[in-house]
């Protein structure tokens, strides 16, 4: 029996689901809301069913380094529906695939449900700009919600650097040059270091993973451009650490100062299960007010936290004030806060007071 990927696929869309999962074993998977949801009717996969239909989507160049490398990430555009980015790779022996579905619209920050402040990082002209936390709860839409803000408002030259390109950016008021990896350049290291001779404004990142693209988004930071990048960490305090400890011991009071002049926000999300169906954003907003840089100047991270919450005057936020606000305006239930928070005693005082 042949797997139609491409009515998969079609279904994906059709139930406006962010993943679809093939995995010998089970029936095609799609994650709706958050949720793993089987489609039976198209029977169990077995590893040739998979390896078939795979053949048919990936070139003949894609599939032997698959079969050599073990995984390959690509982009799939789906006709005039949507794109996806997909991860094939090998799991017991076989091959397995998981699709996330890229939205051919690119959604706007306030239909995003994002804080307003999300609006002023467009406006700056230089610095590192942070969106963290889990896979697969936003990270990659917040960031091109808010690189098409500086599309649509000012004439800059915007370049991405992808594994792979997910939101395909049409030019507006910006030239915008998207890199993908393999497609458009050998590696993360290349590009970095070539992305200062192409005349940047902006900077996107696709992730910073390690110890090369972190000191390369720093480095092109620092020298006056705006950069964009994610980091797979729950919260700024987390984040801020993650980045310094990523480099030798003797660099890293150096690593503080460097990363104090230039770090201007970190937006930590989660995407949670509503009252009324589908997710909604709850975040913790970390800026790059004096005090912060004196926390990470001095390596004081642990008072970074503190800090947040005393500072919603300018804006920040921590995630358990996001979280009650969510509670106290019917968006979500307490026990789903609980079970997402950090600090169950704070959000709890929060819901019963004032926030």
């Amino acid at each position: 029996m042949a797997i139609d990927i491409n009515n998969l696929l079609q279904q994906t869309v059709d139930l406006k689901a962010s993943d679809l999962h093939l995995v010998a074993g089970v029936p095609p998977t799609l994650r709706i809301d958050g949720e793993l949801k089987s489609v039976p009717s198209s029977g169990i996969l077995t590893p040739q069913i998979i390896s078939d239909g795979l053949k048919i989507i990936l070139t003949s160049e894609q599939f032997e380094r698959l079969s050599v490398n073990k995984e390959i990430d690509f982009s799939l555009t789906f006709s005039d529906k949507a794109r996806f980015r997909v991860n094939t790779y090998t799991q017991k022996g076989s091959f397995a695939a998981a699709f996330r579905r890229i939205p051919l619209e690119i959604p706007d920050i306030d239909s995003l449900g994002l804080p307003k402040i999300v609006h002023s990082f467009t406006n700056l002209r230089q610095g590192l700009i942070l969106v963290t936390g889990p896979t697969g709860h936003g990270k990659s839409t917040t960031l091109a919600a808010t690189i098409n803000e500086i599309n649509k408002n000012r004439s800059c030259h915007i370049v991405t650097i992808e594994d792979p390109v997910e939101f395909v950016f049409p030019p507006i008021k910006s030239i915008i040059s998207q890199r993908e990896m393999r497609s458009d350049t050998h590696s993360w290291q290349v590009a970095l270091r070539s992305v200062l001779r192409e005349d940047p404004d902006v900077v996107l990142i696709g992730e910073m993973r390690d110890f090369e693209t972190i000191s390369s988004a720093m480095t092109i930071a620092e020298t006056g451009h705006l950069v964009f990048a994610t980091l797979h960490t729950n919260s700024a305090a987390q984040t801020v650490d993650r980045i310094v400890d990523v480099f030798p011991e003797d660099q890293q009071n150096q690593i503080r100062l460097q990363l104090s002049s230039i770090l201007e926000a970190v937006f930590s999300q989660r995407l949670i299960s509503g009252l009324a169906g589908g997710r909604v954003v709850a975040h913790e907003i970390m800026l790059g007010t004096t005090a912060i840089k004196t926390a990470i100047r001095e390596g004081k991270t642990h008072q970074i936290d503190s800090i947040i919450q005393t500072s919603q005057e300018v804006g920040m936020a921590t995630l358990e004030h996001s979280l009650a606000s969510l509670v106290k305006t019917g968006k979500i239930s307490i026990e789903t806060a609980e079970m997402w928070s950090v600090r169950p005693e704070e959000l709890n005082r929060l819901v019963k007071g004032s926030i």
